[in-house]
């Protein structure tokens, strides 16, 4: 079983930025997952490698596009060549 921390990150760009750098030292062993529960209105993004887990919560619709440009630039991350 691993153990990690768990951390919910306040600031989208501090999440943003760190969400980043995980995929960057370890492209293989990263997980994003996102959880929506409409009945709270709350959207849950995670970012782990198994040794670090980062979250963030928001319930604002704005944040959504905020989401996809994060998933865009990771996914350009994956399709590029370099290491």
């Amino acid at each position: 079983m691993h153990s990690f921390n768990m951390t919910y990150i306040t600031s989208w760009e501090e999440f943003s930025k760190a969400a980043e750098r995980i995929y960057l030292a370890d492209p293989m062993k990263v997980r994003l997952v996102m959880k929506y529960r409409h009945c709270d209105g709350k959207l849950v993004i995670k970012v782990t490698d198994d040794h670090v887990c980062l979250q963030y919560l928001t319930e604002h619709a704005q944040d959504v596009k905020k989401v996809e440009k994060l998933s865009n630039q990771l996914m350009r991350h994956m399709a590029s060549k370099e290491k």
